[in-house]
């Protein structure tokens, strides 16, 4: 089993969500727009007037790695693997792994969507898979 993440002040809504395999962005009801990662205030107005909605959980690669370091110990998976900046339909970018392909097959630009592993505590880790493997 990899490393679980810890729940960080604020991000609970966003970890509980992932318990229904659904992935959730902070809004900023001031300006109206999504931002990533889970913070107290707006980065963009400032507003405090937040609330979290769901997202699309489709998106296109933005940036990524080919890591060729073995894994950590308690990563599921062989090395190499792909670490990602995944620009979501809602223009927000979050880090992950691409999952469900040979790490060569990964392009900027790529279509993506949202993918799941359980965690030991009964959340979910959100990874990214082509848009074409379900």
């Amino acid at each position: 089993m990899r490393f679980e993440p810890p729940v960080g002040p604020g991000a609970e809504p966003f970890w509980d969500a992932t318990r229904q395999g659904r992935l959730v962005l902070p809004w900023c009801t001031t300006c109206g727009r999504p931002f990533w990662f889970p913070r107290e205030v707006c980065p963009r107005c400032l507003g405090d007037s937040l609330e979290w909605r769901d997202a699309a959980g489709d998106g296109t690669v933005y940036a990524f790695t080919v890591e060729h370091r073995p894994s950590p110990p308690s990563s599921p998976y062989d090395e190499p693997y792909v670490v990602a900046l995944v620009e979501l339909a809602e223009e927000v970018r979050l880090m992950s792994n691409i999952v469900g392909c040979r790490p060569s097959a990964v392009s900027v630009g790529m279509a993506v969507q949202v993918t799941w592993e359980p965690l030991g505590d009964g959340r979910q880790l959100p990874l990214f898979e082509p848009a074409t493997a379900r």
